[in-house]
């Protein structure tokens, strides 16, 4: 969970161009997915209920809209209603819901971007929980801010934060962080892994259910450890040699043992023993990439979110279809995944209810989709009353869609002027949809 030159974003809600953008990093939060394009800004798509996308409205979003007067994005993180990005100078931004402090800037919920106090400079990575957010210091400390309820700051309390505090015995040393639904992980330098937080399942991985307010050693990762994934209630890691290994809840397989136990300790994948380059942890299911592009994903399967084109929940990893290869990242959210291409397409399965998938429906999907705009198209009538008919077939064809029927009317309009069209402007059609025009043919 979570998750090149700038460019100006474009106007609140506006729709997005109809030319392909390539996008170089993606985040799915819980009913909402952003990306990263090549030329720096962001665009997300999805639930909008607390300003999570940042378009400066609330209005849900089935296609991607840009995040309103952000540019030199480096890196996206998305969390339950809120996202925050990371700025190629090192500095934190983010915006949706601020209810537990999650903004990190002492005010209220915002629809558009708000600095992270403290965080202008000096970033190296950052992570969204469901309703904290942590940030990896260039120096390789930890800081973290928002919900605290189950110590899942670090700080040694449960107070929630609305800026910025330091997590105990964590100010340097460490090379990669995550956030999950109420808990917390990290990786030092050496490979170990720690853990704080909500403990309910095991997810802090040290043998117990206990909560912790201050980071634990996980049992058996004191070493040899690359990336750290968090899901809703259970964490995931990705050691050097490719070897995935995961602990925490398990009642829908998300572990990928091949059973529903859960475990207050790592227990390893015999189907994951090698060859994996990256990891995602969602609600409750996980994904794994391996080093030739290829998805595999595991755990619940209820809205379709493991990509197989089926409903059934997964105790061991399988195959995604139409992901065998090409891969560069993945991103699970609470019930939908994403993947981004190599070229910069992005693909999604799972929920859609919210328009998270990013397809211009609400339509739930077992097999992958492209996200629109990001090598997907689909028909997006232009506003083109007033135009020559010349002109108004050009749109209408660089919109994706087709010239319908072309009726003309008696009108004092010149010639061949739209005078009607249909239809409506914005309205979202399959690609190749027609579209039909009343034209002036003149006194």
């Amino acid at each position: 969970m979570c998750v090149g030159a700038a460019t100006a974003s474009r106007a609140p809600g506006a729709i997005p161009p109809v030319a392909s953008a390539r996008a170089r990093a993606i985040a799915a939060g819980e009913f909402h997915t952003c990306a990263v394009t090549r030329a720096g800004i962001v665009e997300c798509w999805g639930s909008n209920r607390a300003g999570q996308l940042g378009d400066g409205t609330r209005a849900d979003r089935r296609i991607p809209v840009a995040v309103n007067a952000l540019t030199g994005v480096a890196s996206i993180a998305a969390g339950g209603s809120f996202t925050c990005a990371r700025t190629s100078a090192g500095g934190v931004d983010c915006w949706g819901d601020n209810a537990h402090g999650q903004l990190g800037d002492s005010a209220g919920r915002s629809s558009t971007p708000v600095a992270v106090f403290g965080l202008s400079s000096g970033v190296a990575a950052i992570s969204a929980g469901a309703a904290h957010a942590c940030a990896l210091t260039t120096g390789g400390a930890v800081r973290c801010w928002g919900g605290n309820e189950h110590g899942q700051l670090g700080d040694g309390t449960r107070s929630n934060r609305t800026t910025p505090v330091s997590v105990s015995d964590l100010s340097s040393g460490v090379i990669a962080i995550a956030a999950g639904g109420g808990h917390t992980c990290a990786v030092t330098r050496s490979g170990a892994v720690k853990c704080w937080g909500d403990n309910a399942y095991g997810q802090l991985g040290d043998g117990t259910t206990i909560t912790r307010t201050t980071p634990v050693p996980v049992s058996g990762l004191t070493s040899g450890v690359a990336a750290i994934v968090a899901g809703g209630q259970h964490t995931c890691a990705l050691t050097r040699r490719g070897a995935v290994r995961c602990w925490g809840r398990n009642r829908f397989g998300q572990l990928g043992d091949g059973t529903t136990k859960t475990r207050t300790r790592p227990t390893a994948l015999a189907a994951l023993a090698r060859g994996v380059v990256s990891i995602a942890a969602g609600k409750s299911h996980s994904c794994a990439l391996t080093g030739e592009g290829r998805t595999r994903c595991w755990g619940g399967n209820d809205s379709g979110q493991l990509g197989d084109a089926t409903k059934t929940g997964r105790r061991a990893p399988t195959g995604v279809a139409r992901l065998a290869r090409g891969v560069a990242a993945i991103t699970a959210g609470a019930s939908h995944t994403c993947a981004l291409m190599r070229g910069g397409r992005v693909y999604c399965t799972g929920e859609n209810r919210h328009g998270q998938l990013g397809d211009g429906t609400r339509i739930e999907r077992r097999i992958r989709v492209g996200v629109i705009g990001f090598g997907a198209f689909i028909c997006v009538v232009p506003r083109v009353l007033g135009n020559a008919l010349q002109t108004a077939r050009a749109a209408i064809v660089h919109a994706h869609c087709r010239v319908g029927t072309v009726t003309q009317v008696a009108s004092a309009k010149k010639r061949n002027t739209v005078l009607r069209e249909s239809p409506r402007p914005g309205k979202l059609l399959k690609s190749g949809a027609r579209v039909s025009l009343t034209v002036s043919r003149g006194r």
